[in-house]
């Protein structure tokens, strides 16, 4: 619902403390009691939040969360779909399509009317479909493909890098104003190229460690620990074999919650 861990972290623990202080004898069914509640906290949540995104410098991306498989059903592309979603839209759409909630559930944790929450989730699926589709790919694939991708991008291999993307490639770099990142996303093979051809040069003098790699909100990536001594974490979002679409986090206020994997 909100793409920050630590607003995520905030909802839990205030819903956890409505939990304890609520009259258990009212309450007939514990997990969609929370269930409401933290649907409810969020939609406020998202409205301070929209305004924050507002002022936001450069590209936004949700906060990392790195796994060793890709089971998530809300992977990264899917959740930068959300962010254009409205809330009441987001909320309608995670709880039917995702966790198979019935609109009449649907329609008591976010206090709307049945026949309303079927539009807005119909309307969330809409651009979602228009959105361009995930492609599964085999974990091995992924994990190589992203292996691959550090190697080049780190070596200089300008050539064995192109080979893998798409010819209608974007890269994302979400620095939030913090550190250095494209102020815009780059479309397309040639500015990506070229863009990559500054950063390698770049990394040829301040050199970075593979710290781990592993799904990245659902895609292959990998972690790094750079010069400065921040991490920093790349999503590769593939295609028939090909990368798509890159996705860099290098602001270090979304990923304090990773720094337990440089140490690992």
């Amino acid at each position: 619902m909100l793409g920050c861990v630590a607003d995520a972290e905030d909802i839990v623990h205030e819903a956890f403390i409505r939990w304890m202080r609520a009259d258990r004898s009212d309450v007939r069914e514990p997990e969609a009691f929370l269930r409401r509640t933290v649907t409810r906290l969020c939609l406020d949540q998202l409205k301070s939040a929209r305004r924050r995104r507002e002022s936001y410098v450069g590209p936004w991306l949700p906060d990392p969360l790195v796994e060793d498989d890709d089971g998530e059903d809300v992977t990264l592309p899917l959740m930068l779909v959300l962010e254009r979603l409205s809330p009441l839209e987001r909320a309608a759409f995670l709880l039917h399509d995702v966790f198979g909630l019935g609109f009449e559930e649907v329609a008591a944790a976010i206090q709307r009317e049945p026949a309303a929450c079927r539009q807005l989730a119909a309307r969330a699926r809409a651009h979602v479909r228009e959105a361009r589709p995930r492609f599964k790919v085999e974990k091995q694939r992924g994990l190589a493909l992203a292996d691959a991708f550090f190697a080049a991008s780190r070596n200089g291999d300008m050539k064995a890098l192109g080979a893998m993307l798409t010819a209608d490639v974007c890269a994302h770099a979400d620095g939030g104003g913090k550190r250095t990142a494209a102020m815009d996303v780059v479309l397309g093979f040639d500015a990506v190229i070229r863009q990559y051809e500054r950063v390698v040069a770049w990394l040829q003098e301040n050199r970075s460690t593979l710290v781990r790699v592993g799904f990245v909100n659902g895609l292959p990536g990998f972690v790094t620990l750079e010069a400065d001594g921040e991490l920093q974490t790349t999503a590769l979002d593939i295609e028939d074999g090909k990368i798509a679409a890159i996705y860099v986090m290098r602001n270090p206020d979304k990923l304090k919650h990773l720094h337990w994997a440089a140490n690992r």
